[in-house]
């Protein structure tokens, strides 16, 4: 069994970290380089940077703040938020991101996916798909959870494995925040569907989640925010647990 990974993930807004409940009411978590540079410290496998307003704004993501984050961190770190061409993940891979996620304009033009895995290689491309329940199917939502689509959450994961994507962020909209658990269900679906690693996200409130989520959720890695950014738990305590719990951890 592969070893499972712990993500914080850093949402960014006007250069802070910001987190919120369902992605609405945000509220401030900390300086990101910061926060990134403890995480680091802490034992996070890896790091999620995304820029979650440079869509809706229409700019590109803070190269600036990515690279002095690079400086601080000595783990894979992966930035989102406004990347929409080539160049875009040229400027941020410069800058010192191990990898990039996609979301909004991969379903815009699907084909970017195809073109960044051609330059960049599968191994650098997250696709990230935020979906929602509506009449009990999972659509797939833009611009940071603001623009319903008719898309279905699988159909559209499948399509991302065959354009040649590394892994997919799957965030359940309705479990954002709430800290009620991940959307372990549709998880365990898209993680026996696919090949490629599936990073849960959404929803993270006690350790229990996380063992759930690997254990039911067949998840390979899972990304939080609020409980890691106000301290609510701490990640080498929270690796001791998944350990405990039998599931393979990095220590």
């Amino acid at each position: 069994m592969l070893t499972k990974r712990i993500i914080p993930c850093l949402d960014i807004k006007n250069g802070r970290t910001v987190k919120g409940i369902n992605f609405l009411d945000l509220r401030d978590a900390g300086d990101p380089v910061e926060l990134a540079k403890f995480y680091a410290e802490e034992g996070a496998d890896e790091l999620v940077f995304l820029d979650i307003s440079a869509t809706e704004e229409k700019r590109k993501t803070l190269a600036e703040l990515v690279y002095h984050v690079a400086e601080k961190v000595n783990i894979p770190f992966t930035v989102g938020g406004g990347i929409s061409s080539v160049e875009d993940v040229d400027v941020l891979l410069h800058n010192g991101a191990d990898k990039v996620s996609i979301n909004s304009s991969a379903v815009k033009n699907p084909q970017l996916i195809n073109d960044l895995v051609a330059k960049f290689g599968s191994q650098c491309i997250v696709v990230a798909i935020d979906a929602k329940q509506i009449n009990g199917e999972w659509k797939v939502h833009l611009v940071g959870g603001k623009v319903p689509t008719e898309i279905e959450l699988f159909a559209w994961a499948k399509e991302v494995e065959e354009r040649g994507a590394g892994e997919i962020l799957f965030t359940s909209m309705d479990h954002d925040g709430t800290k009620n658990g991940f959307a372990n269900k549709a998880l365990a679906r898209m993680s026996k569907e696919r090949n490629i690693p599936v990073i849960a996200s959404g929803g993270a409130g006690k350790m229990q989640h996380f063992t759930d989520t690997f254990v039911d959720g067949r998840a390979d890695a899972a990304l939080a925010a609020s409980v890691f950014h106000f301290k609510e738990m701490k990640i080498k305590d929270l690796k001791k647990e998944l350990k405990r719990c039998g599931i393979p951890v990095r220590l």
